[in-house]
């Protein structure tokens, strides 16, 4: 389970091939906040701005959005928070520079932070959603995950007993076919983290809101 990220940084946004998103956000991501995600465009990716915490279209509130910030691929088409949007082939990227999982040491959480090796921003497979709030429209997304209760380097993180999962990295040569897949083909970017990834313990004592 994913539940804070720092998003990528606006002027490093050229080491995707892409221009600065032409928006503000914040550098360190929960739930319900506003975080770049990038979208199918004719030639390349499009920028937009998305909640972190997938609103179902039928939903009427925002913090539907605390539920639902990740999702799993065995059950996503199947729950009814995410299955129109997984059947509509919403799916999207979100470019990061850390995500921050939790390693229990002695019993207790320490928050750490996992990101490339060589310091690169990297892109996770996400899902959107389209809803009305409030009459306001609202963009939001889900991080989709994957087991990884075998995968040397994601199994440490999280409870001791608890199922261990994994976000989905997209690597740059296959960022375009997916956001221009559709669900029978999803399964094929379903790929486990490599071993380019590093983790450290997160910066100061901040806490979940």
């Amino acid at each position: 389970m994913c539940a804070n990220f720092e998003a990528i940084k606006k002027n490093r946004a050229f080491l995707l091939d892409l221009p600065e998103p032409p928006f503000e956000f914040p550098d360190d991501i929960f739930p319900l906040y506003d975080a770049p995600i990038l979208m199918h465009g004719a030639d390349q990716p499009e920028w937009d701005l998305a909640k972190f915490g997938l609103i179902p279209f039928w939903a009427k509130e925002l913090k539907f959005g605390r539920h639902t910030y990740n999702a799993r691929t065995e059950s996503v088409a199947e729950k009814p928070s995410f299955r129109y949007a997984w059947h509509k082939n919403q799916f999207t990227l979100v470019p990061v520079e850390t995500i921050f999982e939790p390693k229990y040491i002695d019993g207790k959480p320490h928050w750490y932070g996992i990101s490339r090796e060589d310091g690169l921003p990297f892109t996770i497979a996400a899902i959107y959603e389209d809803a009305v709030i409030n009459n306001k429209h609202v963009r939001s997304m889900s991080l989709l995950t994957i087991n990884a209760d075998h995968h040397p380097f994601m199994k440490q993180f999280h409870k001791p007993y608890d199922e261990k999962r994994s976000i989905i990295v997209i690597p740059e040569d296959k960022r375009m076919d997916w956001l221009n897949c559709n669900a029978n083909e999803a399964n094929q970017f379903f790929f486990e983290m490599k071993d380019e990834y590093v983790a450290k313990p997160k910066k100061g004592t901040e806490k979940r809101p």
